[in-house]
C-alpha cells in the first residue's frame, strides 16, 4: 500500500477522525530513515538532542547551528514523515525579527516543514508573526524546558484550577495565532483532554494524558539508552543502553583475545600468489 505524504490536511484529518498521530525525535540519517520506514507519521528533531545527543546538561546550550546539521542529516532519511525543527533557547526570544528569521534557516537550510516554539503569552505575538511570514509553527505548553527554571523546575504543570486555564487560554490564543499543532508536555490528562477537544488543532502529549490527539516521546529515552531517567509519562519499549554496552565488552573481549578476526572475518590470498612475495621468501 503506498503511504501518503504526511502534511497539514493529513493531520486535521486525524483529529477529526480520532486516529491518534505519532511523533518521534530523531537527530541523525539512519534513525530517520528507520522511523520513516515503520511509519512514524511526525518527526521532531528536538533541542532535546542537545543532552541525549550532544551531551549538554539541558536543553539550554545547543545552537541554532549546530541543530542544522542534525536536521539537514535527519531530512535525508524521511520521506513520508512530517519533519520539525525545535528552535533551541536564544534563537526566538530576543526578538520578532530574530524569530522569523531563524525560522526560515530550518525551512530553507533544513528541509523542515514546521518549526516547533516553546511558550505561551509573550511568545503567540512570535507565532502569529512566524505563520504571517509563511513559516508552518507548531506550539509547545505545559513544561517548557528551556525555561522550567522559571515556572518551579521539572514538574507537572496545570494542577491547580488556575494554573490549569492559563494553559488552557494560552492553547486557545497560540491556535487562533495560525500554529498548525500543540505539544503539551507534563499536564494532567484531564486538561490536555479539555485543549484537545477545544481547540481545532492537533493537540500531541508527552506526559497530558490519553485524550489528546497523539504522543510524542524521545527517542534516546522509549529506546531504553539510559535506563536512570525514568519520568511518570515514560514507557521504555526496548532496553538498547545495556544491549550496546554488552556488545561492545564482547567485543573489546574477542580483539584481546585475538578471536576476532577470525577466518570467517578476514580476507585471503592463496599460496602461489603469496609464495611470490618477496621473491618467494614471504
Amino acid at each position: 500500500m503506498k503511504r501518503t505524504k504526511v502534511d497539514f490536511g493529513y493531520l486535521q484529518e486525524r483529529k477529526r477522525s480520532g486516529e491518534k498521530i505519532t511523533m518521534l525525535t530523531a537527530y541523525d540519517f539512519p534513525t530517520a530513515k528507520l522511523l520513516d520506514e515503520a511509519g512514524i507519521e511526525t518527526i521532531l528533531v528536538g533541542d532535546s538532542a542537545s543532552n541525549v545527543v550532544l551531551g549538554y546538561p539541558d536543553t539550554v546550550p545547543v545552537s541554532l547551528d549546530e541543530l542544522l546539521v542534525l536536521v539537514r542529516a535527519v531530512r535525508r532519511g524521511v520521506k513520508h514523515a512530517m519533519l520539525i525543527g525545535d528552535m533551541p533557547f536564544g534563537s526566538y526570544n530576543v526578538s520578532t525579527e530574530q524569530a522569523i528569521a531563524n525560522g526560515v534557516r530550518f525551512m530553507k537550510e533544513g528541509g523542515c516543514e514546521a518549526v516547533k516554539l516553546e511558550g505561551g503569552g509573550p511568545m503567540i505575538p512570535k507565532i502569529k508573526a512566524m505563520t504571517d511570514a509563511g513559516i508552518p509553527m507548531v506550539g509547545h505548553l505545559g513544561l517548557t524546558p528551556q525555561t522550567a527554571s522559571l515556572i518551579g523546575g521539572y514538574k507537572v504543570q496545570g494542577n491547580t484550577a488556575k494554573k490549569a486555564q492559563a494553559i488552557i487560554d494560552d492553547a486557545k490564543a497560540i491556535a487562533a495565532a495560525g500554529a498548525i499543532m500543540l505539544v503539551l508536555e507534563c499536564v494532567p490528562g484531564r486538561v490536555g483532554g479539555i485543549i484537545a477537544k477545544e481547540i481545532g488543532i492537533p493537540v500531541i502529549g508527552i506526559g497530558a494524558g490519553v485524550e489528546v490527539d497523539g504522543q510524542v516521546l524521545v527517542l534516546h529515552d522509549m529506546l531504553g539508552f539510559n535506563l536512570s531517567f525514568a519520568p511518570k509519562f515514560l514507557k521504555t519499549y526496548a532496553r538498547l543502553g545495556p544491549k550496546i554496552t554488552r556488545a561492545a565488552k564482547q567485543y573489546i573481549a574477542e580483539v584481546k583475545a585475538k578471536k576476532f578476526p577470525d577466518d570467517a572475518h578476514s580476507f585471503n590470498i592463496n599460496d602461489t600468489e603469496f609464495g611470490k612475495l618477496y621473491g618467494g621468501n614471504a
